[in-house]
């Protein structure tokens, strides 16, 4: 099972810093659910003409700590995508326990473009606003590839996991687990508030 071990602080982020990324993200999420609200309603109605199955896809990944927690994403898999799980890493070219295929066959054509321009994780402003994710932050994993991680891995799990952050905007899902992994310590390490600033506006494009 997932190692509860606590992660100390270690002064990554002072107190000033951790209050201003908490109002930049209440802020970012509330104003981010009114504008996309509709646009994931549509989505979501999109996705179940797409194929069947519900429009939402609800997982548990690993957050700030190892806290648990529940992420919403707008489904982009077929329903029965977890059962076939199996095949996926059948298929998986990449080095270490991170899973990402990218011509992964469980991903329904409508969930491809969606996937294509990160769509589907419109919903997690939700994760955002209820402080289990942040906007900017290392990505949440799912329990079974945290459970693979060595020592250094697990000191990204320091702060809480974001929407975007320095893997998105260098290379996204295709980096080996090692070099996405170095990219958000080296994030974590030289923490700035207008660092986060700088990773939204180049999440844009």
């Amino acid at each position: 099972g997932l190692r509860r071990r606590r992660l100390g602080r270690l002064g990554v982020l002072s107190v000033s810093q951790r209050v201003i990324k908490r109002a930049m993200d209440i802020v970012g999420a509330a104003i981010g659910l009114i504008l996309f609200g509709p646009w994931m309603l549509l989505f979501g109605a999109l996705v179940r003409l797409d194929s069947p199955g519900p429009a939402f896809f609800v997982q548990e990944r690993v957050g700030e700590n190892g806290r648990r927690f529940r992420m919403v994403k707008l489904r982009s898999m077929r329903a029965s995508a977890e059962r076939e799980f199996a095949l996926a890493v059948a298929l998986n070219p990449l080095p270490g326990p991170a899973v990402k295929v990218p011509a992964d066959p469980r991903v329904t054509p409508l969930g491809r473009w969606l996937r294509r321009w990160s769509l589907d994780e419109l919903p997690q402003l939700w994760n955002v606003l209820r402080g289990e994710m942040s906007l900017v932050g290392p990505r949440p994993e799912e329990a079974g590839v945290v459970d693979q991680y060595s020592d250094w891995h697990r000191q990204r799990l320091l702060v809480r996991p974001g929407m975007t952050g320095p893997m998105q905007i260098n290379g996204r899902g295709l980096l080996p687990l090692d070099e996405r992994v170095r990219l958000e310590l080296e994030y974590i390490q030289n923490y700035s508030i207008w660092r986060d600033v700088g990773i939204l506006v180049k999440t844009i494009p």
